[in-house]
């Protein structure tokens, strides 16, 4: 199983040439083997937000945008595990909740994250793959 970061998901919806060749080629040789592509809860969340503030364009509603979410991803929740680690992953890397979460559920999981977010990547303590 692989881990996508929100903005993996809004460019598999929208604008898929901006996942770097390696990380397309990970999430569709994931689907295919089987192992399953993943997202965090979170992660649904942070979609709703943005298409309540007009930064993500939701044409069928957004209900039935977060139900297909769901259909096609598995939806990993946010854990006591994930959230102990989040607290205390090093003030190095990304600060914002939802970055913390994502990382710390990849960690626990022990998955690799398919993420472009620079700061994520070079703090090396996950799994990355861009």
């Amino acid at each position: 199983m692989i881990l996508l970061d929100t903005h993996v998901v809004i460019w598999l919806a929208g604008d898929s040439g901006r996942i770097s060749r390696v990380g397309r080629t990970a999430i569709e040789e994931a689907r295919a083997s089987g192992a399953g592509v993943a997202i965090c809860d979170i992660t649904m969340l942070e979609l709703a937000i943005l298409a309540r503030k007009g930064r993500l364009r939701v044409d069928t509603g957004l209900q039935p945008f977060l139900d297909e979410l769901e259909s096609r991803f598995q939806v990993l929740p946010m854990t006591a595990a994930a959230c102990a680690r989040a607290a205390v992953l090093p003030a190095s890397y990304p600060n914002d909740p939802a970055d913390r979460i994502i990382g710390a559920t990849a960690i626990v999981e022990d998955v690799a994250l398919v993420t472009a977010d620079r700061s994520i990547r070079r703090s090396k303590l996950i799994r990355t793959i861009w």
